[in-house]
């Protein structure tokens, strides 16, 4: 069974950095497309980042362009998702998600995910 566990998420001021961690069970991030999402209070689920590692393609939402990088570490069956310069608008919990046979085009959706982690939260102060 897969199953995903995020770690790393917590309280940090605005301009800071966290990094997101995301280990996966039960399989190996090589089958999967693998995406970020965020959802805060009030508000729908928003795809953050994402890859394919199969099309080479990655996703990142306009909101963190240029500040988020996803990646992974293969020898550890890890992924990880660095934010660098937060801001209050970022606060939100953070979930890690996998899932197979995902088209590009549908890479920030997250209804086209089968498995999902627990969330990290994350909060930014001002």
């Amino acid at each position: 069974e897969v199953q995903l566990v995020e770690s790393g998420g917590g309280l940090v001021q605005t301009g800071g950095s966290l990094r997101l961690s995301c280990a996966l069970s039960g399989g190996t991030f090589d089958d999967y497309t693998v995406g970020w999402f965020r959802q805060a209070p009030g508000k729908e689920r928003e795809g953050v980042a994402c890859f394919s590692l199969p099309d080479r393609v990655f996703y990142y939402g306009d909101s963190v362009k240029g500040r988020f990088t996803i990646s992974r570490d293969t020898a550890k069956n890890m992924v990880y998702l660095q934010m660098n310069s937060l801001k209050p608008e970022d606060t939100a919990v953070y979930y890690c998600a996998a899932g197979s046979g995902i088209i590009r085009s549908s890479m920030s959706s997250g209804s086209q995910y089968s498995y999902w982690g627990q969330g990290t939260q994350v909060t930014v102060s001002s």
